[in-house]
């Protein structure tokens, strides 16, 4: 099954790098705006078809006629045109932006109840390293509010990802609920300047009623395993955490109707493959990684045209 990827800049280059060691899909074109980008100079080194003009440049590529799947990589604002560009010409597509204009895919979580629609979110990198932590605890018990902090390395944050946080926080949220099934969600991402870079650290908050401790750690730690094999550099910093909640502490607000409790804490940390990226960028990694995955998943249903 054949793929092209819209944006030559870091997601969408480390995306390409991913895509040439896999058997399942072929990468055959990269389409960009900035003719002096690297993207589109190693992109052109390894043979595939290239464009700086964008998707009216993408769909003019007599390869674009034999592609199933197109990957976008550029922006929340881009994506809304790109895709309506690229579905027009009944191409299936997936989207690592945070524009959600198609349903909310996380592959640990929900990989195969979406396959069939023409446009996939991959939601953010934030939503892609803790959705699945927020999942695991809501399959042993109901989480009435979940809070995330990505941090990521500011130098890891490109002009696309700077443009989009706003957008970032607000889908991270909304798939914390729909896809992680926590009552209420809330985002936050932190870009640390320090030098050298650190790794993506994550933290996940979960308020729950009294639960089976063993029981909420075993499903985690399951998770994390299930998220590791695509992403072979996610991990538990350290064994789950579980604190009880009084009824009158101001968090547990955030949670109305609720009377004491426990927080669970679950720290993570994202080491990328350094495929084209530094380690350090496990946040742009986790992104190319969950998305390869679900074009790989297309491929193996044979699925990868829209209806």
């Amino acid at each position: 099954m054949k793929i092209a990827i819209i944006g030559s800049g870091n997601i969408g280059t480390d995306l390409m790098f991913k895509a040439l060691l896999s058997k399942k899909i072929e990468v055959v074109a990269m389409a960009g705006i900035d003719p002096a980008s690297d993207g589109l100079a190693r992109a052109r080194r390894r043979g595939l078809a290239v464009t700086a003009e964008g998707v009216a440049g993408l769909v003019r590529l007599p390869e674009f006629d034999d592609v199933d799947i197109v990957l976008d990589a550029t922006s929340a604002g881009a994506h809304r045109h790109n895709a309506a560009v690229v579905q027009g010409h009944g191409k299936r597509v997936i989207d690592l932006t945070p524009a959600a204009i198609g349903p909310y895919v996380v592959p640990s979580v929900n990989l195969d109840q979406h396959l069939a629609a023409p446009n996939l979110n991959m939601v953010t990198c934030g939503g892609q390293a803790t959705i699945p932590i927020v999942a695991a605890v809501s399959s042993r018990t109901p989480v009435r509010y979940a809070e995330i902090v990505a941090s990521i390395a500011s130098k890891s944050a490109g002009p696309g990802t700077r443009a989009n946080i706003d957008e970032f926080t607000e889908t991270t949220a909304a798939a914390i609920e729909q896809v992680g099934g926590a009552e209420r969600g809330k985002a936050v991402i932190v870009l640390n300047p320090a030098e050298p870079p650190l790794i993506m650290r994550d933290t996940v908050y979960c308020l729950v009623d009294d639960c089976d401790e063993a029981a909420v750690a075993g499903a985690v730690e399951d998770m994390v395993a299930r998220v590791r094999e695509y992403v072979p550099g996610y991990r538990l910093k350290q064994k789950v955490q579980f604190s009880s909640i009084g009824r009158d502490e101001p968090v547990w607000t955030l949670a109305p109707g609720s009377r004491g409790g426990t927080k669970v804490t679950v720290f993570l940390e994202v080491e990328g493959a350094a495929h084209y990226l530094p380690a350090y960028a496990g946040n742009l990694d986790i992104m190319t990684s969950a998305a390869l995955r679900t074009a790989e998943r297309l491929a193996e249903l044979g699925t990868g045209v829209a209806a």
